[in-house]
């Protein structure tokens, strides 16, 4: 089973929308290629940037097909309402050959019960074996996975290798205390653009699910690799690492909120792709004051990382 994908950046792709406000695979196909010839390891089709529970499960699929047969590895999001829904996307995601899964827990329904979400998570890694996989802890899904939990799942079901936290400082140093330092072989993903720094240099993680670096793929990278250098004891990459990450935090907080999926395809319009303007449902919209704070912090962001990205040393090294 070759998880190397999930040892590296992985952007979570956004869907971009034709006039009609459908899905449109092309531009999907485009830019999951973009990211592959940027530097990432793979990507991410469908999370909570790719709007999940506004596509069908057949528009879903279509994008994951797209993409893998285009040569992009894509780690296919199992996230749904029901159980039945989650094991078609899995089962789906073995059959064309997907990179991975990322686990999504049972929402809504029983979305409190640890007997439904070990059976709901049983399911989907019953249903692609031989499909690597991560559960995706996040406070916005309603259910925190334990230690206790992870491990009686992954005695049964080898596809299962690792942990991606959605949470902050506190869940994320939890997932590395209680589950990914346990075993040599169970690996932790930050699943969270605020917490890159802390979640590389404080906690051992292995990759990165993130989406600012959809937007700013040349910088989440060189993030990384600054981290990754501070885990080491490099004292320069440290410094440049919290720096870095205090110039991105204002950007990055958008992953943690609920509009995150308007202001990251404003930001993609920013860039000049017009693909990313709408959204699947019209009243989905940044209000005007959140627009102009968006391009402004845009905007700040840019002029900072032009003159601090000159500096050499360190940052030079890891561009």
């Amino acid at each position: 089973m070759n998880k190397d994908v999930f040892f590296g950046t992985i952007p979570a792709l956004l869907t971009p929308c034709t006039a009609e406000r459908q899905p449109d695979f092309d531009a999907l196909v485009r830019k999951g290629q973009e990211m592959m010839d940027a530097g990432m390891s793979g990507v991410v089709y469908c999370g909570s940037c790719g709007d999940w529970p506004l596509l069908t499960d057949e528009q879903r699929m279509e994008g994951v097909e797209r993409l893998t047969k285009a040569g992009v590895p894509v780690i296919v999001g199992t996230g749904a309402v029901n159980t039945k829904s989650a094991v078609a996307h899995a089962a789906h995601a073995q059959k064309i050959g997907a990179a991975g899964l990322m686990v999504i827990p049972r929402v809504l329904s029983r979305g409190q019960s640890v007997v439904a979400q070990r059976n709901h998570f049983k399911a989907i890694l019953d249903a692609a074996p031989d499909v690597p996989a991560v559960i995706y802890n996040s406070p916005y899904y309603g259910y925190a996975t334990r230690a206790d939990l992870f491990f009686a799942l992954r005695a049964e079901h080898k596809n299962l290798i690792g942990f991606k936290e959605f949470g902050g400082k506190a869940d994320m140093s939890y997932a590395a205390e209680h589950i990914t330092s346990h075993d040599d072989e169970v690996i932790l993903m930050v699943g969270v653009d605020t917490e890159v720094y802390h979640g590389f240099a404080k906690c051992g993680a292995a990759g990165a699910i993130t989406g600012i670096g959809t937007i700013f793929p040349k910088e989440a990278l060189l993030q990384v690799a600054l981290s990754r250098r501070a885990a080491e004891g490099c004292p320069e990459a440290d410094l440049r690492a919290r720096e870095l990450a205090e110039a991105f935090s204002v950007l990055a907080k958008f992953d943690e909120g609920v509009d995150l999926v308007l202001y990251f395809k404003h930001l993609m319009v920013l860039k000049g792709e017009e693909e990313y303007r709408l959204n699947i449902y019209e009243t989905d919209a940044l209000s005007p004051s959140q627009a102009k704070f968006c391009e402004a912090q845009f905007h700040q962001f840019n002029r900072w990382f032009a003159n601090w990205s000159k500096q050499g040393g360190v940052i030079a090294e890891c561009m």
